[in-house]
């Protein structure tokens, strides 16, 4: 039993629960975070050389040799470890940028669908499991002050996730000489506007 406990690889998690943030790694023969989550035993994970710390940096972060994770409070989870695919476990899928709302959070990413000739509609019905995987995201929460963070890969709990939807990355500037055009030619006044003062600004 001690031998096959050794042969356990160690995967780097961040856990977002309810209100905590926990980091840690754990001990798995499973290489995605979503064979993890969702092929776990019990109802909870056990992380080692924990940090767990509130939202918005708020408090001190609590340091412990171990944790255990109650699975129904994690919004979603972050690997920290790339894991390169295994050819073999792969089955072909279509890819579509969605949104995600798993308040407080909004995430933004790529989920891998089943084809259904185009039918979006039918593939998000097919779309099941208790955690999602969710590729080349974007996470942040406004509410609780956590700033844009990127993530290759992470799993988001189905049933906490109220919304999921297709997302479309727009320019609202894009056609009407904004911001983004005014930084790339340095924007032009519009007639009648007053000079610019000494010094640049007002």
């Amino acid at each position: 039993m001690y031998a096959a406990f050794q042969e356990l690889g160690r995967a780097e998690l961040t856990l977002y629960t309810d209100s905590l943030i926990a980091r840690g790694s754990i001990r798995t023969r499973q290489h995605r975070v979503t064979d993890i989550l969702n092929l776990a035993e019990d109802p909870f994970l056990i992380l080692e050389e924990v940090t767990v710390e509130e939202f918005g940096g708020h408090g001190t972060p609590i340091r412990a040799a171990y944790a255990q994770i109650n699975l129904d409070t994690v919004l979603f989870a972050v690997a920290n470890t790339p894991v390169e695919p295994i050819p073999e476990l792969r089955t072909p899928k279509t890819q579509e940028q969605v949104i995600i709302e798993v308040p407080p959070f909004k995430i933004i990413g790529t989920v891998h669908l089943l084809p259904t000739g185009g039918n979006l509609r039918e593939a998000l019905v097919e779309l099941t499991g208790r955690f999602l995987p969710v590729t080349d995201a974007t996470y942040w929460s406004d509410q609780v002050g956590e700033a844009r963070q990127t993530a290759l890969a992470l799993a988001i709990n189905h049933h906490r996730a109220q919304i999921l939807a297709p997302h479309k990355e727009i320019d609202p500037w894009a056609g009407l000489g904004g911001p983004a055009a005014d930084a790339a030619g340095g924007g032009t006044p519009p007639p009648g506007s007053p000079p610019e003062p000494p010094g640049g600004g007002w």
